[in-house]
């Protein structure tokens, strides 16, 4: 053993190749521990977007609903009124069936005497 000679040129060259390869995994450790962080954050804001959006939409969908309800309620208020309209018209036609009916006893009544 006493006669291997190892040049110390790759005993160098071997040293320079293990600090780079320590140098490389250790970024590439802090790369990938940067990344989860950010995945991490993006994870949190992203969750905190969500409920944003979700309260928005449900205060969207609330003056939506209300302002379809103040139109049904509207919507009732003009059937009311049509309904009532159609009994005063029904009401009137009946009136106006008793105002013929008297006319044409009347107006009979005026010709029977007529001929006699």
């Amino acid at each position: 053993m006493d006669n291997i000679k190892i040049p110390i040129v790759i005993v160098l060259a071997m040293a320079a190749q293990l600090a780079g390869g320590v140098w490389w995994v250790s970024q590439q450790a802090s790369t990938i521990s940067n990344l989860e962080e950010t995945v991490s954050q993006l994870g949190s804001r992203m969750a905190i977007e969500d409920n944003v959006n979700l309260k928005r939409d449900v205060l969207d969908n609330h003056m939506e609903i209300d302002y379809v309800w103040g139109d049904i309620e509207e919507l009732w208020g003009e059937l009311d009124a049509l309904t009532r309209t159609i009994a005063r018209i029904t009401e009137l036609q009946q009136r106006v069936a008793v105002i013929e009916n008297e006319l044409k006893y009347i107006n009979r009544d005026h010709t029977d005497l007529m001929v006699d």
